[in-house]
């Protein structure tokens, strides 16, 4: 079980909530399927199915947020008022104004809901209280903002903070493309993106080709700065940094899934050990990306 995108925040020093403690908060904001009404549900589960709301190894937490959306496409919804605009216009002898044809939108809304598809998704959250890491595993920022505002909710005081560098991610990313020198334990991979600092919005990919440093500089030049640059640290996990340090892509490799308990002896044995070698390697990557990235600012 590897987090396949990390979205890193800090977890502030003064928690110290045991894993029964923070069950207990979470279970005051438990998972229940959504009301006929209701577009979207948050709340929180076990991330092993029959599990307890917070999975705990060594002092590394595993806590889940499922979110079930009700799918109400709007072309539905178009095709649903077009017709009901034309009952009203032969009732009334005129069309419906623009007023009218927002409540009727409203009004078939209310009325498809309960009748709507909904799905779930489930995202995972790995919260290490020796390193003072809080991580979610989301590619997209709407979904660790919803993970954010019910951890909010849930847990008083909040003890999640932005995480930032010394050094700004695209600066330094740009720096190293351009003196072809990856930093410290870290070597630098095939894709990359350079994009421009202004309103043009122009951009240059590299996609499973290594960038050539003579272009590099020559886009630098003219005012672009690198965004996304795949990398790998120290020959265990392959990743693309982002300029919102963003890490995506996250992917193990063979030195590490090698190193993967064969003796375990059922599924629970395998999770643990699996979840203690992806939270010691990832924490140990995180300082790492952290400290070449100028270690931490404060202020």
């Amino acid at each position: 079980m590897w987090f396949k995108n990390l979205r890193i925040y800090r977890l502030d020093t003064v928690f110290a909530l045991s894993a029964q403690q923070l069950a207990d908060m979470l279970a005051k904001h438990q998972f229940a399927p959504g009301g006929s009404q209701e577009p979207l549900s948050l709340g929180w589960v076990a991330p092993r199915e029959g599990g307890e709301l917070v999975h705990e190894v060594n002092g590394q937490y595993l806590i889940c947020m499922r979110a079930e959306k009700k799918l109400l496409p709007s072309a539905v919804v178009n095709q649903a008022a077009r017709e009901k605009a034309r009952e009203i216009e032969e009732q009334q002898g005129y069309k419906p104004g623009r007023k009218q044809m927002k409540e009727i939108k409203e009004q078939i809304i209310i009325d498809l809901m309960p009748r709507s598809h909904a799905v779930q998704r489930d995202t995972l959250v790995w919260i290490d209280t020796r390193n003072h890491w809080f991580v979610i595993d989301a590619a997209a920022v709407a979904k660790s903002d919803e993970v954010l505002s019910l951890f909010a909710k849930s847990v008083d005081p909040f003890p999640v903070l932005p995480l930032y560098t010394e050094q700004l991610p695209a600066g330094a990313m740009t720096a190293w493309l351009v003196d072809d020198d990856a930093p410290t334990n870290f070597s630098i991979d095939q894709d990359a993106e350079l994009r421009s600092t202004g309103d043009s919005g122009a951009a240059v990919r590299y996609v499973k080709q290594s960038a050539d440093i003579a272009e590099v500089r020559k886009h630098v030049e003219a005012g672009k700065q690198c965004t996304r640059l795949a990398m790998t640290w120290a020959d265990r996990i392959s990743f693309v940094l982002t300029d919102a340090l963003d890490v995506k892509r996250v992917a193990p490799l063979d030195i590490l899934t090698d190193k993967q308990d064969v003796t375990a002896f059922n599924d629970d044995e395998i999770f643990d050990t699996d979840m203690t070698l992806m939270t010691s390697e990832l924490a140990k990557m995180i300082s790492d990306l952290v400290e070449v990235l100028g270690g931490e600012r404060r202020d």
